[in-house]
């Protein structure tokens, strides 16, 4: 009996090393890549050449958005132009790192994975390097919020997409090319023996991250190659905002989010026991406009241009029309 108790963990520990050492030569089958993201081909699509694969998308899901936030910094969703050059790619032949990244040190803007809805995952610590969004309560229901160009984006793992793809195909690829599972094995078996970056080998399995209840609750940086620039993946998307980015709003607690069609939001939030809301709409010309109502009835519009492309005039600080940055009472 004893010799079967240290033998199990021996043979594992071989195991998980005999995984290690084939990343070497790792090359994941583009197809099977491609397995995750096809139950949400509808919002996402996917292509690969030889070394890397892409994924485009809006980076908007289809279930609610921003119910939940007790803490909220003002943003809005809008979808984004994660497409073409934009669009988020990632190594089929990931290599171990010689100095894995820490999510803790670094990793603090930008994108860390990519979920198979198309929607991104950053690093659960928000860009001033010490606050934990979902202590904070700065994440809705789906563990999601709007960032400063009003990009929707995950800052735990979206656990619930399993429910649609199932437990045998990765919910997200970090950006190091290593796939993200959920709670359990792609058997479904217990999870054993993560490392300090959320991930293992293991159960007939290279190497993978997986999905935690606790921090990091996402992969814990990279165990992988991976290029950084200015504490950021180097290649990933931009996300293009319409307006410049908001302040948090002060005890605002997010109640309720529709998508109106047309490319019209609304969003209401409670603040101090008085119901406030927010609609919104893209113009097709570019640009948006923003009518804040509160709970007197008094409104204030908004309207931002559309930004110039690179090497206009205007970019991501341009400022609402002050003509239109008017109260107004609602009829």
């Amino acid at each position: 009996m004893t010799r079967t108790i240290i033998a199990a963990p021996l043979l594992l520990a071989l195991l998980a090393a005999a995984a290690e050492r084939s990343t070497t030569d790792l090359a994941f089958d583009p197809e099977f890549v491609a397995r995750s993201f096809r139950p949400f081909e509808d919002d996402v699509s996917v292509r690969w050449d030889e070394d890397r694969f892409y994924v485009e998308s809006g980076g908007i899901p289809r279930h609610p958005m921003m119910v939940g936030i007790r803490a909220w910094n003002g943003q809005v969703p809008i979808p984004q132009p994660y497409t073409g050059d934009n669009a988020f790619q990632f190594t089929l032949r990931p290599r171990f790192a010689d100095a894995p990244v820490s999510a803790r040190e670094t990793l603090f803007r930008g994108a860390i994975a990519i979920a198979a809805n198309g929607v991104p995952i950053f690093n659960p610590i928000k860009q001033d390097g010490r606050t934990d969004t979902y202590l904070a309560g700065e994440l809705d229901d789906f563990g999601g919020h709007a960032g400063r160009a009003d990009d929707y984006h995950y800052h735990v793992a979206p656990v619930h997409l399993s429910d649609r793809i199932g437990t045998g195909l990765p919910l997200a690829w970090a950006l190091d090319g290593f796939p993200m599972f959920g709670y359990v094995e792609a058997d479904g078996s217990e999870v054993r023996g993560l490392d300090w970056l959320n991930g293992h080998a293991g159960t007939g399995y290279p190497y993978h991250y997986h999905a935690t209840p606790d921090y990091p609750r996402v992969n814990g940086g990279f165990r992988g190659r991976v290029e950084l620039r200015g504490g950021q993946v180097a290649v990933q998307p931009r996300a293009r905002g319409v307006r410049p980015s908001t302040r948090p709003i002060r005890d605002a607690v997010v109640t309720g989010f529709d998508s109106l069609g047309g490319g019209a939001y609304r969003l209401e939030f409670d603040l101090r026991g008085q119901g406030h809301s927010l609609r919104y709409k893209l113009l097709p010309a570019g640009g948006a406009e923003f009518v804040f109502t509160d709970g007197s009835g008094l409104s204030r519009l908004e309207t931002y241009a559309a930004k110039p492309r690179r090497g206009g005039r205007r970019g991501a600080g341009s400022r609402p029309d002050d003509r239109l940055n008017r109260p107004e009472r609602n009829r």
